[in-house]
């Protein structure tokens, strides 16, 4: 079975190949956004030294720069701690945000050190123009089998944000959720904050491709 680390590692390729630049305007349809932002971020990694040289301070700036502005962050910790969440306090609330943020970060910069020459297939988006919740599917074609990638995608006052992601068939919101419900049982609500901090602080959010 794919691990968790493995498939937050895809997850964080398929964000740095859609989610660079800010949100579009709202007349722009969600799959047209990505399919947008995924030509643009390609462009920029070609012509950008530094990521191609897998500078990490490089690659971490850009994605908290440009990546985490087009995630609704906030929905996306509350969905992976789950119905703890609201037991939490505000100061534990926005600690586990920025733990959450942090591994992801590291995790997001190992993908984008990493993209070369993939590409992204779409399929036709089912949506009505009421809809502020939509899926957007996808693969990413490139070295190997192609790889199943569907966006959970809300419109957020003027723009769409991503907020969770499917890779090769698992949510990875439920899949942290999973992890996260056995840290807190185990250890409380600062247990998980203390476990996320320690990894963060040794590095065991970033990436690995083996």
């Amino acid at each position: 079975m794919i691990t968790l680390q493995r498939r937050s590692w895809l997850a964080g390729m398929a964000l740095a190949l859609t989610a660079f630049t800010l949100p579009a305007s709202a007349a722009e349809a969600p799959d047209a956004m990505v399919k947008r932002l995924s030509t643009e971020v390609l462009d920029l990694i070609k012509a950008d030294p530094a990521i191609k040289a897998g500078n990490i301070d490089r690659i971490m700036a850009v994605v908290d720069e440009k990546i985490m502005p087009n995630v609704n962050f906030t929905r996306m910790t509350s969905s992976a701690v789950g119905r703890h969440w609201r037991q939490a306090t505000p100061e534990q609330q926005q600690r586990l945000q920025a733990e959450f943020k942090a591994l992801l970060v590291r995790t997001y910069s190992g993908a984008l050190g990493e993209v070369r020459d993939q590409t992204l297939s779409f399929k036709p988006l089912r949506m009505q123009p009421t809809d502020t919740e939509v899926v957007v599917r996808s693969e990413v074609r490139g070295r190997g089998e192609p790889i199943q990638l569907d966006y959970r995608m809300e419109k957020s006052n003027d723009s769409w944000k991503i907020y969770d992601l499917n890779v090769l068939g698992l949510w990875l919101v439920e899949t942290y959720r999973t992890q996260f419900a056995q840290e807190i049982n185990a250890k409380g609500i600062d247990g998980l904050i203390e476990s996320l901090a320690q990894r963060n602080k040794s590095g065991g959010g970033t990436a690995k491709t083996n």
